[in-house]
């Protein structure tokens, strides 16, 4: 690739960084996605990438046809093809990437303006039954290393009782949690700060697995709340690892097992006990109600029931 455009990508990220504050792993995904594109443009067009000005939509749509074509080739995706949910979000990030060419006057148009994006069909979220909560807490004491097993076990109550995500919970040190008003301080998408209040059981869970390795709400408040081998931070990959395997158990091997489905499993037992809508919203830190509307899906006979408590004419 062109090394003056390899410095306009990176130009774009470090706008994405500085002005629109999107999280580490946001900005890598719109740069693996630019690079995949350039590197298209190379094979199909290489005069393309001298002169931006010459890329049009039809250039574009021709990327997203070879998209929907290409196999995923990593690990557990076997070889299938690329979802439009993937797809969408390619095209979302040359969009981005156009508007700033615009914006910085490398460009005359955005070409990508007028591409349409694939249909992405809303699947509604897995997420665990409440008469099957206990059995999933349970689970860990199968484990017969007691320090695993109490991590573990806080592990799920601390998402079951909060609904933070992944990167949120890996990210916790001792100091993210108010002990004494059971408050946690969370770094959440575009390190935007929200507090999420927790119940006795995650607090219990959490100060017995402390006390299981030695440490308190006392301890050094900078040290990871959830650690992995050698004593470091716990990685994403080891919560993923262990709470797949307690949750095809609760959901009898259903694809989708993973810690955001406890996330929305938070989500939807609120509902169900009908909380407010915008106070779930503020909750699991969306940005946007229409992130959290996904909850109304998953029981709509609740929703037609607080409209017809609520509504003057239902």
């Amino acid at each position: 690739m062109n090394d003056i455009y390899k410095d306009l990508i990176l130009d774009f990220l470090h706008h994405l960084g500085k002005e629109r504050n999107l999280s580490r792993n946001t900005i890598s995904a719109y740069g693996r996605d630019l690079e995949r594109f350039f590197t298209f443009l190379v094979d199909y067009d290489s005069t393309l990438v001298k002169n931006l000005n010459r890329i049009d939509r039809h250039t574009i749509r021709h990327f997203l046809g070879s998209e929907f074509e290409r196999k995923d080739i990593r690990p557990g995706r076997n070889g299938k093809n690329i979802t439009a949910r993937t797809i969408a979000r390619e095209l979302a990030t040359i969009k981005s990437f156009f508007k700033y060419l615009v914006l910085v006057e490398r460009i005359k148009s955005n070409p990508a303006i007028h591409v349409q994006t694939p249909k992405i069909e809303k699947q509604i979220p897995n997420f665990v039954q409440l008469n099957k909560i206990k059995k999933l807490m349970d689970l860990p004491n199968k484990e017969k290393r007691v320090l695993i097993r109490r991590r573990d076990y806080a592990i799920l109550e601390l998402f079951y009782a909060t609904g933070i995500r992944l990167s949120e919970l890996v990210g916790l040190n001792i100091g993210s949690v108010n002990h004494q008003e059971s408050l946690l301080k969370v770094i959440g998408k575009g390190n935007k700060e929200r507090i999420v209040p927790f119940g006795k059981k995650a607090k219990s869970a959490m100060e017995q697995y402390l006390n299981e390795r030695g440490d308190s709400w006392n301890s050094q408040s900078d040290l990871p709340l959830f650690m992995g081998a050698k004593k470091k931070r716990i990685s994403n990959r080891t919560v993923q690892d262990r709470l797949r395997k307690y949750l095809q158990i609760i959901l009898g091997g259903k694809k989708g097992a993973s810690p955001h489905t406890l996330r929305h499993t938070f989500g939807t037992h609120l509902l169900d006990n009908d909380a407010d809508i915008r106070s779930i919203q503020e909750l699991l830190g969306h940005s946007s109600i229409s992130s959290t509307q996904i909850y109304t899906k998953v029981n709509p006979e609740k929703m037609k029931k607080i409209y017809e408590s609520a509504h003057p004419h239902a």
